[in-house]
This record gives C-alpha cells, sequence and structure tokens, in this order.
C-alpha cells in the first residue's frame, strides 16, 4: 500500500478517509491541519502536523490529497493544490468511471457516483457521493459537484465552481467559472 497524507482534518476529511479505507491502495499515514488540533484525531488518524510543515513529510513514496471540504470558496483548495506536491487521484470502489473518461490529478470520486464515457475532470475537484457525470461533460479545474447533482452530458463547467446537492445541470449548459449554484437548483 502507498503512503497518504491528508490536508485537512474536518467534515470532508472523515467522508475521504472512508473511501480511501473502501479503496484499499493507500495507508493513511496521518493528517494536517491548524497547530491547536496538532494530537488529535479524526476516525482514529492523528493529526500530526501543520501544512507549514509539509515538505518535511516531502519524499517520492508519499501521497497527498487535500480533504478540506469547498463551499463557498475553493481558495483554500487551490492553495494547497499549489504547494505541488504528490497529489493521489481517489475513486471509491464504489464510484463508476468509464474507461473512456478522464479524471485529474487530486481529484476524489466519492461513493456511488458516475462518470460516463468522453466525461473529463480537472484537478482538484471533488465528485462528491451518488453525483453523476454524463457523457462528453467537462468539470473544470477546483470545482466541487455535490452530492446527488447531476451534470448532463455535453456540460461544460468552468473552473472553480460549486454545484449544490440535488442541482441538474441540463444538457449542453456552460456554467462560467467562480460559479455557486444553489441546493436542488435547475440550470
Amino acid at each position: 500500500m502507498k503512503n497518504l497524507y491528508l490536508l485537512g482534518g474536518g467534515g470532508h476529511c472523515k467522508s475521504c478517509i472512508d473511501v480511501i479505507e473502501s479503496q484499499g491502495e493507500y495507508k493513511i499515514c496521518g493528517i494536517f491541519d491548524n497547530h491547536e488540533k496538532i494530537g488529535q484525531q479524526v476516525l482514529g488518524y492523528k493529526i500530526i502536523d501543520t501544512d507549514e510543515n509539509i515538505y518535511n513529510y516531502v519524499l517520492p513514496e508519499n501521497h497527498f490529497l487535500i480533504t478540506v471540504g469547498q463551499i463557498k470558496s475553493p481558495d483554500l483548495r487551490i492553495k494547497l493544490f499549489n504547494l505541488n506536491l504528490n497529489f493521489a487521484t481517489i475513486i471509491s470502489k464504489r464510484a463508476y468511471v468509464s474507461s473512456y473518461a478522464k479524471v485529474g490529478r487530486g481529484t476524489i470520486v466519492m461513493h456511488d457516483s458516475l462518470i460516463n464515457a468522453g466525461a473529463i475532470v480537472g484537478d482538484n475537484c471533488i465528485i462528491n457521493s451518488k453525483a453523476l457525470i454524463e457523457h462528453d461533460a467537462i468539470v473544470g479545474d477546483h470545482c466541487h459537484i455535490s452530492t446527488g447533482a447531476i451534470i448532463n452530458g455535453d456540460c461544460k463547467v468552468g473552473d472553480k465552481t460549486f454545484i449544490g446537492s440535488n442541482t441538474v445541470v441540463k444538457n449542453g449548459r456552460l456554467i462560467p467559472p467562480n460559479s455557486i449554484l444553489s441546493y436542488g437548483e435547475k440550470a
């Protein structure tokens, strides 16, 4: 199993841990968070250090995953991604990703998500539980496609966009960069 360090020890981290454990490809070696949280645990995994010291852990055999969530702003996730570490791409064993789809570096595809043929998902994205990315859709970098959201065929979702739970984006739509679509919205 490959070594994996997590960046962020909040609620989203818990969901990521569940996916990582079910995948069986990585061994979680520790979590990075704020100084005051060092020594605390998230689902049995210790918060070992802060982001300022992350380069002490950069070795060829170590991989990293950003486990900070994203709702209102992708800024923290982007800042962490710009550390240019050896980011893992994590795909739940309960997800389906077509062999004709592409998923970027540092992206996590959560349980029961589906990414269909011809779809492209960028770097540092969250494809949350039960999300659907249909054929030939493009999701830019640093996006969060939330729980149960549907991105229909031929859609283009711009970088740094948040698509809320149960949102449906109609076939062929263009969602501009930096957009926020609320819960259950139809676009």
